[in-house]
C-alpha cells in the first residue's frame, strides 16, 4: 500500500468511529434511476444534487409545484456499504464511479470526501446534529420565526437525544474541570460551554439522513433521478434581456445517454444548485459562469464574467489525539461537545470496528509508542505486560478526542483542473495560514490535554503517560501528505500544522454576497439559484448539517410564498 493510499487509508479510519448502524427506510416510489428518464423532460423546478440541503428544498417546493432533483450518486436505503459498520472503510478506499464517499486531496496535501449518495454528507458522517448559533442566523439575515420553524420541521423526522455511556460521560466531565462551562446538558442549542448534542441516530441505532425529509413531499408533484450527473446548465437570452437565463440542463444516466431537462415557460420557474461547495462552483464555471480568464484557459464559452465563483473557499481544520484505554468503552459517536469561547470545538468519539488488515498496518506506527507506554517505569502494567489497543481485532479499545477549528479565518481557492464533472477540481484551503486559526488549534489542544489529565477521565486513561507520547504517535502515523517534524518536545503549533486533518465541513465557492444574493439567487443571471454549504462564509457551528437541513426547509417556504404571491 503506498504512502498516498495508506494516508488515505489511516485519514479515513478516523470517520469509522463516526460512521452509521443502518437505514430502516425503503425507498419512496418516486426514486428513479436516471436510465428510465425520458429523453426530455419539463418541471417547474430542476433541484442539482439530492444532497443534505436539497431534499428538504425539494420536498417543500413540491407542496405547490413539480420538482425534479438530479443525484449522482445512488439512494443510501438498502445500500450495504451504508448500513453495514464493517463495510464503511470500503466506502472509503472505493475509488469506483459509484463510490459513495469520493475521495479527494487538496493542494494542501490533506485528504477529504465528497458524498456522492442520496442525503449527501448526511448518509456518511458521524451523525452529530446541533444547531448554529444565534449569531450565525443573525448575521445571515435570515427570519428568526421562520429558522425555528424549519428546524423543527427537521427534527420531527431526523434528531433524537443520545444514550450517553461511560467514556463519553467521562469526556463531558472533564471538559467541565478542563474550564468549559457552564454545563449546558442536552441541548440542540450552539451555547458556550459543554453539552450533549442531538444525533441523527435513533435508539435503535438507526441512521436518518435528509433522504428521510423527502417523507414530507408530494409524491405526485416529484421524481429523484439517481445517478443522473447534471453536465451542464443552459442559458439563453430573452428578446430585449440583458442578462442571461438559465432555462435547462443536460445530465447523464449510468449508461452514459445523455438527457436533457427544461424548465416549463414560467416566469417563477427555477434552477437551483445543491451539488456541494466543491460542486456547486464546479458547476457554474463548467456552464460558462466564473473568472473569465480561467473558462477560456479551459476552451469554455464564457456566459457571465464572475471571479468570485470559487473564491472563499475553506474548511474548518481538526486535529486528533488516540487515546488507548485501560478498559473497555462504549461505541459512540460525537455525543459530548466542549463550545470554548476562544473559537475551538471539542468532541470525542469511542470504540472503533476495524479488520485485521487495518490492525497490522496501525501496529506498524503505533508500536513503537505503545512499546514506550507499555516499558516505561510510569506506567502500571506489569513487567512484559502489552497494551492491546484492539483485543479481539474488532474493537478499539480507547477513542480519539478531537478539536475543530471555528470559523475558520483563512480561506483558499477552488479551480478547475479539467471540464469532467465527474473529476474533482483543485482547491486549496491553507490550513493555518492565518495566526487567529492557529492560536485557536493550540487553545483546543490544550483543552483535550486537559480533558484527558482529568480527574474525571482518569479511568480511561493509563496512568502517568505524559501527553507527549501521544502527540508523537498522531506525528508517525500518516493521516496526511504534509511534511513531519517529529520530535522529543514538538510544539502544539507545529502538531497543529503538521497533523492537520479535514472534518468534512468545508464551505464556500459561491458565497452570499458574492455569486449570490441574500435570497440565494446567482447575481446577473435570471432563474438560478445556489443553495448549499457553498454559500456560506463560516461553518455554522460544530455541525453544519442541522444549519444546512434547516436552510433547505427555509429557503422552499419563501420560494413557495413567493410564489404564490405572485413574486418571482
Amino acid at each position: 500500500m503506498g504512502m498516498c493510499s495508506f494516508g488515505a487509508f489511516l485519514a479515513g479510519t478516523i470517520l469509522v468511529f463516526l460512521a452509521s448502524h443502518c437505514y430502516s427506510e425503503k425507498d419512496p416510489s418516486f426514486l428513479k434511476e436516471a436510465t428510465s428518464s425520458p429523453e426530455v423532460v419539463h418541471y417547474d423546478y430542476i433541484i442539482i444534487g439530492g444532497g443534505t440541503a436539497s431534499c428538504p428544498l425539494a420536498a417543500t417546493l413540491s407542496q405547490n409545484a413539480t420538482v425534479l432533483v438530479l443525484e449522482r450518486g445512488g439512494s443510501p436505503y438498502g445500500n450495504p456499504s451504508i448500513t453495514n459498520l464493517g463495510n464503511f472503510l470500503t466506502n472509503l478506499l472505493d475509488i469506483s464511479p459509484n463510490s459513495p464517499a469520493q475521495l479527494f486531496l487538496s493542494e494542501d496535501g490533506v485528504f477529504s470526501h465528497r458524498a456522492r449518495i442520496l442525503g449527501g454528507g448526511s448518509a456518511l458522517n458521524a451523525g452529530f446534529y446541533s444547531r448554529g448559533s444565534a449569531a450565525f442566523v443573525e448575521k445571515a439575515g435570515w427570519n428568526k420565526t421562520l429558522v425555528e420553524e424549519s428546524y423543527e420541521w427537521v427534527e420531527k423526522k431526523v434528531a433524537f437525544e443520545p444514550v450517553v455511556g461511560p467514556w463519553q460521560s467521562a469526556v463531558r466531565d472533564g471538559l467541565f474541570e478542563a474550564g468549559v462551562f457552564p454545563n449546558n446538558g442536552f441541548t440542540y442549542e450552539h451555547l458556550y460551554g459543554t453539552k450533549i448534542g442531538g444525533t441523527i441516530f435513533d435508539e435503535q441505532g438507526h441512521r436518518h439522513t435528509a433522504a428521510d425529509l423527502l417523507q414530507y413531499a408530494d409524491p405526485s408533484n416529484i421524481v429523484v433521478y439517481l445517478h443522473a450527473t447534471v453536465q451542464k446548465i443552459l442559458f439563453r437570452y430573452k428578446p430585449g434581456a440583458s442578462r442571461p437565463e438559465a432555462y435547462g440542463v443536460i445530465y447523464k444516466d449510468s449508461n452514459g445517454i445523455l438527457h436533457r431537462a427544461y424548465l416549463i415557460n414560467n416566469s417563477k420557474n427555477e434552477i437551483i444548485v445543491s451539488a456541494g461547495a466543491l460542486g456547486s462552483p464546479q458547476l457554474l464555471m463548467l456552464s460558462g459562469i466564473g473568472p473569465a480568464h480561467h473558462l477560456k484557459a479551459h476552451g469554455i464559452n464564457v456566459v457571465m464574467d464572475q471571479p468570485m465563483v470559487g473564491q472563499g473557499m475553506a474548511d474548518n481544520s481538526m486535529n486528533i489525539l488516540f487515546i488507548p484505554s485501560p478498559m473497555p468503552v462504549e461505541v459512540s459517536l460525537i455525543e459530548a461537545v466542549g463550545i470554548t469561547r476562544f473559537h475551538s470545538f471539542i468532541e470525542a468519539a469511542s470504540g472503533l470496528s476495524i479488520s485485521l488488515p487495518l490492525v497490522q498496518e496501525l501496529h506498524k506506527y503505533f508500536e513503537p509508542i505503545l512499546y514506550q507506554i507499555t516499558n516505561h517505569t510510569f506506567t502500571s502494567t506489569r513487567p512484559g505486560e502489552r497494551i492491546d489497543l484492539v483485543p479481539n481485532n474488532i474493537t478499539f479499545k480507547g477513542g480519539i478526542i478531537l478539536q475543530k477549528v471555528d470559523g475558520p479565518v483563512s480561506t483558499g481557492h477552488l479551480e478547475l483542473k479539467n471540464t469532467n464533472i465527474d473529476k474533482n477540481p483543485s482547491v486549496t484551503f491553507n490550513y493555518y495560514k492565518e495566526q487567529e486559526d492557529l492560536n485557536r488549534c493550540v487553545g483546543g489542544m490544550e483543552t483535550i490535554i486537559g480533558v484527558i489529565n482529568s480527574k474525571a477521565f482518569s479511568r480511561f486513561q493509563y496512568p502517568n503517560i505524559p501527553v507527549q507520547l501521544y502527540l508523537n504517535l498522531i506525528e508517525k502515523v500518516p493521516l496526511n501528505l504534509r511534511p513531519k517534524h517529529v520530535g522529543p518536545s514538538i510544539s502544539l503549533e507545529q502538531f497543529c500544522r503538521d497533523t492537520v486533518m479535514s472534518i468534512w465541513h468545508y464551505h464556500g465557492g459561491c458565497q452570499v454576497g458574492k455569486v449570490v444574493d441574500n435570497e440565494y439567487k446567482v447575481l446577473g443571471v435570471d432563474a438560478l439559484r445556489v443553495i448549499d454549504g457553498s454559500t456560506f462564509m463560516a461553518s455554522p457551528g460544530t455541525n453544519p448539517q442541522a444549519t444546512v437541513m434547516m436552510l433547505g426547509r427555509y429557503m422552499g417556504s419563501r420560494i413557495l410564498h413567493a410564489r404564490a404571491s405572485g413574486n418571482k
